[in-house]
């Protein structure tokens, strides 16, 4: 394609008013504003990155410190593996996590699954219960002396030792696996919340009772909103120890789930399959309580 030559014609003269409008400089103070703002953006820049050094060395530090007592401790004890050793296995387990070569055969990502499955069901009856229950017996004193030396009995009592009641009564592992998770993270829910309502000011109280406010009302405009950090504390402990009682509980009942996994790969003398197993149980119970953490701070009054 040929491309004709311009022309004097093709050329557009250029209007003098036009050019006597364009700024000729710039206004006094801007090359200082500018200068002002460029030095303000690289203070601002330097000292975010000055911060996130400053607080990522602390916990560089201390993952460097138990690398290094690991890698020492496996160098004095030739069955247990070292750092280098369980990340290389750990890439070989997660490189296929949903595999199903059979019911006593399957992937780490089925496990955490089932795991999951069992501490939400667990957990979420014992919300059910143990909110409720917590709000009546901090709101009514009769109830509160009635059941005050039933939890204090019960309380204490090992979440095992709950285990042989519920094979007995549900005939089943899984169910009975469930209630264990049900019996041991249901106080912490009861007991919290119970304690924040007692906290609530007996004036709020007061003022309510002057203004003839139904008990609905009274428990969504008062003792919800001031209860609700006390709630929120109860649900974050419980769901830390429905977790921690979900690997004891699958070691003795069997099936799918991270602790029979880890069970399962001892009988087999599979050292790194249970150091990976212990650092997915951290990993996932530090997950969930960031959740909850989060779900919290979104509540806050």
């Amino acid at each position: 394609m040929n491309v004709a030559p311009m022309t004097k014609k093709d050329v557009i003269p250029i209007n003098r008013k036009d050019t006597a409008r364009l700024p000729t400089k710039l206004a006094p103070g801007t090359v200082q504003q500018a200068k002002s703002a460029a030095r303000k953006w690289k203070t601002s820049l330097y000292g975010g990155m000055d911060g996130l050094i400053k607080s990522a060395i602390p916990p560089l530090l201390g993952l460097i410190v138990f690398m290094l007592g690991w890698s020492l401790l496996a160098g004095h004890s030739p069955q247990l593996p070292g750092p280098v050793k369980t990340w290389h296995s750990a890439v070989e387990v997660f490189s296929d996590p949903f595999y199903d070569h059979g019911p006593n055969d399957q992937g780490i990502g089925w496990n955490i699954l089932r795991s999951l499955e069992r501490v939400g069901l667990g957990f979420g009856l014992a919300a059910l219960v143990g909110i409720p229950l917590g709000f009546m017996i901090g709101r009514f004193s009769f109830l509160s002396q009635m059941t005050a030396p039933i939890i204090s009995l019960l309380r204490p009592v090992s979440p095992l030792a709950w285990l042989p009641i519920g094979l007995l009564v549900f005939k089943e592992a899984q169910p009975a696996a469930i209630w264990v998770i049900f019996i041991s993270s249901i106080w912490p829910m009861v007991i919290n919340t119970a304690v924040g309502v007692t906290k609530v000011p007996t004036d709020y109280l007061n003022v309510a009772r002057v203004l003839n406010l139904s008990e609905f009302k009274i428990f969504s405009k008062i003792l919800f909103p001031a209860t609700l950090p006390y709630m929120m504390t109860g649900v974050r402990l419980s769901i830390g120890i429905a977790w921690l009682v979900i690997v004891a509980a699958e070691m003795l009942t069997g099936g799918v789930g991270l602790g029979f996994w880890i069970w399962d790969e001892w009988n087999n003398l599979n050292v790194e399959h249970i150091i990976i197993a212990i650092f997915v149980v951290g990993i996932v119970g530090l997950a969930l309580e960031k959740m909850l953490l989060m779900l919290a701070r979104r509540f806050e009054y």
